[in-house]
């Protein structure tokens, strides 16, 4: 299901997905997804235009690939932050959405949440944004701030949205709770906080369901879950946070060959990137790591899409050897825009 790399803007992955082979639930080919991926008018966005998905059809949609600290990051005048000045990039996000209905899920609210909803395709969506209810519920995976402060632009001073689910962890609902402006938002009713117990599917629509995973990151504020969303034909993995893979409870292994896409944190591509800075403050896997260890299944006929890269990432450097790399490798890199079916 991996995503065919055309000459769209920005290096926007058509859409590609993989269909279950009837004959086989074990053997998976590969199949052209219908719609089409089409620049903005002034090609400063990789979108789908309203009426080419089609009817009743999840898709899960990139809203961003880039770490909390954004692209450009405050007080960075590299070449690459330059560039990205020019260029935007979001915060690593991921939306679920049937276009035909409008019927959406958002996963991780990011300081760029007023841009990336103009991502979620069809015209039924942007109706009921307008309405001030733009989602069947948001999913947070954990309390650092690339991840949960949008929530504050649905809020009374930005969209005013009308009651929706939140699904997070209880520690995470707890926070939100204790804590302005967020605690507002949910006396207001605006946040109805619902609490996923891990390893638990809990069903978000007839055809769509979700299963909380405990992930080891930092936990000044809340602890950190990743998600499998199942669809009525596929599976993702959204996982854009955690300190190591050695340090889960499971191989990464194990659960990526689980799924048919894996969003997997992507921060630092080595341990070099960031001089001057004590890395272990901020531990993420490394991507030279993560190809070590999941490049026979990234070489499947699965995607494994690499995420929530940081700002010093040569992976961002398009014509670059460390992105040439691991598309060789197999591996796919996020960028907003890019749709798979599930």
């Amino acid at each position: 299901m991996k995503s065919t790399r055309g000459p769209s803007c920005h290096e926007a992955a058509s859409p590609v997905t993989r269909g279950l082979d009837p004959a086989s639930p074990r053997t998976w080919t590969r199949r052209a997804f219908a719609g089409t991926a089409v620049c903005g008018a002034l090609g400063a966005r990789f979108r789908m235009l309203p009426g080419q998905a089609p009817a009743s059809e999840w898709l899960a949609v990139v809203l961003g690939s880039i770490q909390d600290g954004g692209l450009p990051q405050a007080g960075c005048y590299t070449e690459r932050c330059d560039r990205a000045r020019l260029d935007s990039h979001y915060v690593a996000s991921l939306g679920i959405v049937d276009p035909a209905s409008g019927s959406a899920f958002l996963v991780d609210a990011t300081p760029d949440l007023i841009r990336q909803m103009d991502l979620f395709p069809g015209a039924a969506f942007r109706a009921r944004a307008s309405a001030r209810q733009p989602f069947d519920g948001i999913l947070l995976t954990h309390a650092h701030i690339g991840h949960y402060l949008g929530l504050a632009l649905l809020g009374r001073e930005g969209l005013g949205m009308e009651p929706t689910p939140c699904y997070c962890s209880s520690r995470m609902a707890r926070f939100l709770t204790a804590n302005g402006p967020w605690s507002l938002m949910v006396d207001e009713g605006r946040l109805d906080l619902r609490v996923l117990e891990p390893e638990r599917p809990t069903r978000l629509a007839d055809d769509l369901s979700v299963t909380a995973l405990e992930v080891p990151h930092r936990d000044e504020y809340s602890d950190t879950l990743g998600f499998v969303f199942q669809g009525p034909r596929h599976s993702l993995l959204y996982l854009p946070d955690i300190d190591r893979w050695d340090q889960w409870d499971r191989r990464i292994e194990d659960v990526v060959a689980e799924v048919d896409i894996a969003f997997l944190d992507s921060t630092f591509y080595s341990a070099a990137e960031l001089p001057g800075r004590d890395q272990t403050e901020v531990p993420h896997p490394l991507i030279i790591d993560t190809m070590e260890r999941l490049e026979p299944l990234a070489r499947s006929d699965r995607s494994i899409v690499l995420t929530h890269l940081n700002s010093s990432n040569p992976v961002l450097d398009l014509d670059g050897p460390e992105r040439a790399a691991v598309l060789a490798a197999g591996f796919e890199v996020a960028r907003a825009g890019q749709i798979h079916a599930l």
